[in-house]
């Protein structure tokens, strides 16, 4: 770029006094914004240029602006990054007469004096140097200089980014571990923080090495806001900070003519999940090429990246986010229906119809995060582009699916703001639109709220053991903030919309009101525990009328501490937890008279049952049927709700044996219900109604089912064997931590009859198969089953006797107890 000495920027103060013109343009109280950053990086070019040519400085020098000066995007306090760079020899008097005008001025100066090769060593020694060096711009002198200082810079940077990129990546963690992530913080650093000015300038260095390039949707007008911002907090303060300090918002607010800070804030977070996301999907393409590079990789390397990018070079294949790789044959591993693993992230398999699978996104969002992978930020687009939005109700698949994403844990978390970036969280939950991004000024809250709910579905993850309805559990904390959005008491306003909501994903009405009483109720027990009489009975009775029953309690209780954990460090203590578990153990009590004392009776067979039964009891064979939700059997390919009727002559292995057919035949499942009948009077008959899903594909085939079943049960189809086969040939995946199966024996309250034996785990295929071979092990009779898979976690009851029907013995039950542990690892 030719220096700026002629009159092509009139001002003020006029050509002739470019000083003057510079410093009436900081403290011009006009319009802000790019067009203010350049005009004040060209005066400071006229500047420096008067200065340079007043010197008397010789050929073969030059002025060189660097880093955000090199960039043209001065902000009013933003120090002046330059470089006097020379060949050979130099005056020592001329770096002073060049620097002192500017010192005299009280600009901040960030200055070197080099030669080209001194300024390529410093920049192959030092990558912030080598950083500014890649915005290097011809101010003064001699613009041959510049250019082949450039030209080199780009060069060794393309040359070395495989050693570079790592490098520069560690500097972005480091700076996150210090600063905290723009998106959250109440006091924001706008330059340093995750999703500030810095990581847009790191994106556009690993676009210059043309080895990957960011998603420029929406990249340029979040920097330029996160831009403006700093401005007008250079011009509010007088003073080069990049804290967006709250005593200041109110006036930046103002000088950027926003309603308020608030406001203010939800714009500055907008702008830095765009720029967080954009480097998250940017620094995962560039994994990719490195491991390529390296040989770890599963496809080869293309020669050569056309790319046209800031920096230069040919047109293309970068931006489209394929310039790293050759598109050849790659693997792809199925992880649910329509989704497959590849190159590390949740894709789309080609076979995928977004247009016509609405639940399609919650489905790949779901398995990403139960694998541990993201969705590919080229999936997310299409989803967003082509997929229909939910029926209302919602299909049970996409409120099991849903529930799944957020059982997930920790792996929930990039996967969810992969979602939210496109705008599908608010396609699927309107509702969040008004929580999203929207700042808590309180010193107890680490996050935004929208952040902090999904903080919340976190922790709760981690307790989904302790109650009986974790599905419940998941959802509750997801949604128990959202009155936030809203004047007024926030719970009181978070039970209104969270029974519209409930209601619209498919609660059936006691989990809606089960939703709603733990939404309203989120701060009961904490308040209550804190600020009343523990031994006072009516501290107990507050709390026992608030929640009715002990499966509630069970979840007000997780809900309260998963909110806290959720919040901050303040918020919960070894204090605070003894006080509430203190006032839960006496609400359980007082509850616990009110308990069911054993199963609900089974409702009369239905006659397809009644003919199952028949069936199996004449031909001593297993009889079954598969049933879509309107009761036609059918081979589809239902994703949920297909129910399978089977009756089969009771026997021992038989729970097991069954469960190990289906896992044979990838049927996930669902529910399941078990019961005894004698129908002619020949002996029982077991009555299993379970409700399937195939995890890939169509359902099998009932006569193939059936098939199998018979080959188990006369002993010429080794089950076992062949699970056994099939999940030593499946490729390893990494895997989530998930809490630990929990196996108790409940009270004997529970059943007067039988000896209850409750089962609460991570779901997995063949999980009911090894309960039910530890069952059958452990030679017990199961009378009774009732199997609930919500979301990704299993909640189970055996109802078992002995050989002579007779309920177990502590001791014999506490044995079954620990082989079902055992089984489940």
């Amino acid at each position: 770029m030719a220096s700026h000495t002629d009159d092509s920027h009139p001002g003020p103060a006029g050509p002739a006094d470019p000083a003057a013109a510079r410093a009436r343009l900081l403290t011009d109280p006009g319009p802000g914004g790019r067009a203010r950053r350049a005009e004040l990086s060209a005066r400071t070019d006229d500047w420096l240029s008067a200065l340079f040519a007043s010197a008397g400085a010789p050929a073969g020098t030059a002025v060189v602006a660097v880093g955000g000066y090199g960039r043209g995007e001065l902000s009013p306090r933003s120090d002046l990054d330059v470089l006097l760079l020379h060949e050979g020899r130099l005056d020592q008097a001329l770096p002073e007469r060049l620097w002192y005008p500017v010192w005299d001025s009280g600009a901040a100066l960030d200055h070197a004096v080099r030669t080209p090769a001194e300024a390529r060593a410093v920049a192959a020694a030092d990558l912030k140097a080598q950083l500014g060096l890649l915005d290097a711009r011809h101010v003064a002198g001699d613009p041959a200089l510049t250019a082949a200082l450039r030209s080199t810079v780009l060069a060794d940077w393309r040359a070395g980014a495989a050693g570079r990129l790592p490098e520069l990546r560690e500097l972005g963690r480091e700076r996150a571990e210090r600063h905290g992530e723009l998106s959250f913080l109440l006091e924001p650093d706008l330059k340093e923080a995750k999703g500030g000015l810095r990581d847009v300038v790191a994106l556009d260095a690993i676009a210059a090495s043309w080895l990957a390039d960011a998603p420029r949707e929406g990249l340029d007008a979040a920097a330029l806001r996160l831009a403006d911002v700093r401005d007008a907090l250079h011009l509010v303060t007088g003073r080069a900070t990049e804290r967006l300090a709250l005593q200041d918002q109110d006036q930046v607010a103002e000088r950027l003519g926003v309603l308020d800070a608030d406001t203010l804030l939800r714009q500055v977070y907008e702008a830095a999940r765009t720029v967080a996301y954009a480097s998250d999907v940017t620094w995962r393409a560039v994994d990719r090429v490195l491991a390529a590079r390296s040989g770890r990789g599963r496809r080869p390397l293309r020669r050569g990246f056309p790319f046209a990018g800031p920096f230069g070079g040919a047109s293309g294949a970068a931006r489209r986010g394929a310039g790293a790789v050759a598109r050849g044959a790659v693997e792809r591993r199925p992880l649910a229906e329509g989704v497959v693993e590849q190159d590390g992230e949740a894709v789309l398999a080609q076979g995928a119809r977004p247009a016509s699978d609405p639940v399609l996104p919650l489905r790949a969002a779901a398995a990403a995060a139960q694998n541990g992978l993201t969705v590919s930020h080229a999936t997310v687009r299409r989803l967003a582009a082509e997929c229909r939005p939910l029926p209302v109700p919602w299909p049970d698949e996409a409120r099991e699916q849903l529930v799944t994403l957020l059982g997930a844990g920790e792996a929930c978390l990039p996967v969810w703001e992969a979602l939210e970036a496109e705008g599908l969280i608010t396609r699927l939950l309107p509702d969040w639109e008004r929580v999203r991004c929207r700042p808590q000024r309180n010193a107890v809250h680490r996050w935004t709220v929208d952040r902090h709910l999904v903080e919340t579905a976190v922790r709760a993850a981690a307790m989904t053991r302790r109650v009986a309805r974790p599905d419940l559990l998941l959802v509750a904390a997801l949604l128990h903030d959202l009155g936030k959005g809203w004047p007024g008491d926030h719970s009181e306003a978070g039970e209104v919309i969270v029974r519209d909501v409930a209601a619209r994903m498919g609660f059936d009405p006691e989990s809606v009101e089960t939703l709603a009483v733990l939404v309203r109720h989120h701060l009961t027990l904490v308040d209550t525990a804190t600020r009343r009489d523990p031994d006072d009975p009516a501290t107990v009775e507050a709390v026992t009328k608030v929640v009715t029953t002990l499966p509630r309690l069970e979840l007000l209780r997780a809900l309260t501490e998963a909110d806290a954990l959720a919040t901050g460090p303040a918020a919960w203590s070894g204090w605070r937890a003894s006080l509430v578990d203190g006032l839960a153990a006496r609400a359980a009590a007082r509850l616990a008279g009110d308990a069911a004392a054993g199963p609900e009776p089974a409702a009369a067979p239905t006659a397809e049952q009644e003919r199952l039964a028949v069936e199996a009891a004449r031909t001593g064979g297993p009889a079954l049927s598969l049933l879509a939700q309107a009761g036609v059997e059918t081979a589809g390919t239902e994703p949920m709700g297909v129910r399978l009727l089977l009756a089969v002559p009771d026997r021992p292995g038989l729970l097991g044996t069954v469960a190990g057919v289906l896992a044979l035949h990838r049927l996930a499942v669902r529910s399941a219900g078990l019961r005894e009948l004698d129908p002619i009077g020949a002996g029982p008959v077991l009555l299993l109604s379970w409700t399937v899903a195939a995890e890939f594909g169509e359902l099998p085939e009932a006569a193939r089912l059936r098939a199998d079943l018979r080959r188990a049960l006369d002993g010429s189809l080794d089950v076992a064997r062949r699970l056994a086969e099939r999940d030593a040939a499946a490729p390893r995946r990494r895997g989530i931590p998930t809490p630990p199966p929990v196996v108790a024996v409940a009270p004997p309250v529970a059943s007067a009859n039988a000896t209850v034996l409750e089962v609460r785990a991570h779901d997995a295929p063949g999980l009911l198969h090894r309960i039910g071979r530890a069952l059958d092990g452990a030679g017990v009779r199961v009378r009774t089953a009732h199997v609930s898979t919500l979301g990704a976690d299993v909640v189970d009851a055996f109802y078992l006797t002995d050989a002579a029907g007779r309920p177990l013995s502590p001791r014999r039950a506490g044995e079954v107890a620990a082989a079902v542990r055992a089984a489940l690892g």
